[in-house]
């Protein structure tokens, strides 16, 4: 039986192969929108997990999170300075790391920040941490060599921007990866970003910038001959001064606290007509809701789409049948069973059917791969794309349906006898 299922695959290797294609581009269009949306679900979380409680000024939820945790360019509004000096004294507070953003270098965001922010995101790789105003340090997947020198760069995304000049810094330090947006940042001392921002808006007749968003991405021609900053004159970092008010605010801080019931009472606290205060995951699970909302619609979408190429082929199939009568009729003659045939004619059927399914997993996963690697080389967000014991269900479910469907071809051969099919 077998010798004649390979022989009538051989003979008709075109169609066949047309046949188990469009099986496998039907399938892999459900399962792509499966392991995307997990990779996206999978990867955000990851990428939110190293921050408990983030903390800023009145506005919205999602984009204080969007802008501070995964560095999204948009105007975020200062918090007042009390509230930096308050969360840092604050004997429920392990760490408060201020964010202030603003300028870029290469397509890099520069966040002015402290050493804390390092060591909550897993560390140094290589190299050392702040001492002057002028240090740097890269993230994982920045392309600055340690001990390269650069100009940061201020405007809006897409807009003409200013080079500053008068200020440069020089990296020290690379983090080790985290598989978060932070490993495409540069962090700098927050107290060197404040005074960039003073000198700019000094020197150019501006009130104090009241927002901090994300600014545009341009690089400039660096000199390595510099220690430190020229603008900073080689200043020793200080962090003990931002328990002091004398600074113009922040964007975000990132708290750690020191115990859950620390969490929520922080949160409880902060959350005024003036400030804000947001768990990551508060916000991350709205926007899966939304995310899993668009999976099942596209989800239905797959699944129509596989229904049809399924009953499109089933007819090719069954036609295909109906003209080998002759063939059948032969089988019958020369003694073969009816159950014989039917296996054989089922067998056939369902093997094509069987390569196209697990064909498409392959092509899904290739595919939501290539989309998850091309994702996390812009954003810095490690999209984990795996598969699940779940999906292992699904795909022995697509197997026992098509097994099933592939019964009404076999049903066909199985009615066909000798005499009819000789006679046709």
């Amino acid at each position: 039986m077998f010798h004649f299922i390979l022989a009538d695959l051989r003979r008709n290797w075109i169609g066949a192969l047309i046949l188990a294609l469009l099986i496998a581009l039907a399938t892999a269009l459900g399962v792509s929108v499966t392991l995307q949306e997990r990779a996206l679900r999978l990867g955000s979380a990851r990428a939110a997990a190293a921050f408990d409680l983030v903390v800023g000024a009145a506005g919205s939820e999602t984009q204080l999170i969007l802008s501070s945790i995964f560095l999204q360019p948009a105007p975020l509004p200062l918090l007042p300075p009390e509230t930096l000096a308050a969360l840092r004294a604050d004997p429920r507070v392990e760490n408060a790391v201020p964010v202030g953003f603003g300028d870029f270098v290469a397509g890099y965001p520069i966040v002015g920040t402290t050493s804390d922010a390092v060591e909550m995101l897993g560390g140094l790789g290589e190299g050392e941490g702040f001492s002057h105003m002028g240090d740097a340090i890269v993230g994982a997947q920045v392309s600055r060599a340690i001990g390269d020198s650069f100009h940061p760069f201020h405007g809006a995304v897409g807009e003409a921007g200013e080079v500053h000049s008068h200020v440069e810094y020089r990296v020290v330090g690379r983090m080790a990866p985290t598989g978060t947006p932070w490993d495409r940042a540069i962090l700098v001392p927050i107290q060197s970003v404040w005074a960039t921002h003073a000198n700019h808006d000094h020197d150019h007749g501006h009130e104090p910038e009241q927002t901090a968003g994300l600014a545009a991405v341009a690089s400039v021609p660096h000199d390595h001959g510099h220690d430190h900053g020229p603008g900073f004159a080689g200043e020793a970092v200080d962090e003990s001064e931002l328990l002091h008010t004398d600074n113009p605010g922040v964007p975000a801080i990132l708290v750690k606290p020191k115990s859950i019931a620390d969490a929520y009472n922080l949160r409880q606290q902060y959350r005024t007509e003036t400030t804000l205060a947001v768990f990551p995951g508060e916000v991350l699970t709205r926007l899966y809701g939304t995310l899993g909302d668009a999976r099942r619609i596209l989800g239905f979408v797959a699944t129509g789409a596989q229904l049809l190429v399924g009953a499109a082929i089933l007819m090719v199939v069954a036609v295909h049948v109906l003209q080998r009568r002759r063939q059948i009729g032969a089988l019958r003659a020369f003694g073969a069973p009816r159950p014989v045939v039917m296996g054989m004619v089922w067998t056939e059927v369902f093997i094509l059917v069987a390569a196209g399914v697990i064909c498409g997993f392959a092509i899904g996963y290739a595919i939501v791969r290539a989309i998850s690697g091309y994702l996390a080389r812009n954003s810095g967000v490690a999209m984990p794309v795996e598969f699940q014991p779940a999906d292992l269900w699904t795909l022995l479910f697509l197997l026992a349906a098509c097994a099933a469907a592939t019964l009404l071809p076999a049903l066909i051969a199985y009615r066909q006898t000798p005499a009819q099919a000789l006679r046709s």
